[in-house]
């Protein structure tokens, strides 16, 4: 009993992942594939971005992989936390870094923020919701995407899973309209993906050496097919509607001062 609890507090403590997914610097067509939550969130970013004028404000925009989605004429603006690069390791030189709880960018100044799998990783999801009220223009909107089904990660921290309700709620308190949550997959999306996460240990072992990182190998390579059939599966499931039990949720949202 000792050592389960023992065990448990070291889930709760620990200050890195036992097995992290590859950084996303690009969401390429194989990443895409492969990866069901970046290429679902790919997918719906995409087709929500293709609406946007003005100027954009991707928040906790990482790498900016989506960048080259935006129309052209478009002002891009790339903001993220100081701590971004020491905890995932790339640093984009026009992206502003910025400490504290108010975002570097003036009152009213964007016609649209996105925010991609950011929110969950934020201790105050009011706050920051207000912060993105603060620098749209009115009609501007608001695109966000969050988790449902992705497991637990240290990195930066992950403190929320967000539902349909809690997002309209929180939406709606920050002052939006319009509010529109959208699911991504359904629950043969999420049962290919989780297939695929426990295959992914072994055909990309972390923190394996020697004879060890060989056998996880070997067994990888005999699990292939059912990796790349899941990929298949899952993403053909991606054109069902989606449903209760999913991926993670899209939120569309407008600032509308009437």
């Amino acid at each position: 009993m000792k050592e389960e609890l023992r065990r448990n507090e070291a889930l709760r403590t620990a200050a890195d992942e036992s097995w992290k997914p590859l950084p996303c610097t690009d969401v390429t067509p194989w990443r895409r594939f492969f990866d069901l939550q970046a290429g679902s969130v790919r997918r719906d970013v995409a087709a929500e971005l293709a609406r946007v004028h003005g100027t954009l404000l991707d928040v906790g925009c990482g790498a900016q992989p989506y960048r080259r989605l935006i129309p052209s004429g478009v002002t891009y603006i790339g903001i993220d936390t100081a701590d971004a690069p020491t905890q995932f390791g790339y640093h984009v030189p026009d992206t502003r870094y910025y400490t504290g709880t108010r975002w570097p960018v003036e009152d009213g100044s964007v016609d649209a923020v996105l925010a991609t799998e950011t929110l969950e990783h934020v201790l105050d999801p009011a706050a920051f919701l207000s912060q993105a009220y603060r620098c749209l223009r009115s009609p501007g909107r608001l695109i966000l995407t969050v988790p449902f089904a992705a497991r637990w990660h240290f990195i930066p921290a992950d403190y929320w899973r967000f539902t349909p309700s809690a997002l309209k709620h929180l939406l709606e308190a920050a002052g939006f309209g319009s509010v529109v949550v959208r699911a991504r997959g359904n629950d043969v999306t999420v049962a290919a993906y989780k297939v695929m996460a426990l295959l992914a240990k072994l055909l990309f072992p972390q923190r394996k050496s020697g004879w060890l990182s060989v056998l996880y190998r070997c067994a990888g390579v005999a699990v292939l097919p059912l990796f790349v059939g899941c990929a298949i599966v899952g993403n053909l499931s991606l054109a069902r509607p989606g449903g209760d039990d999913c991926l993670g949720y899209t939120a569309v949202a407008v600032k509308d001062d009437g």
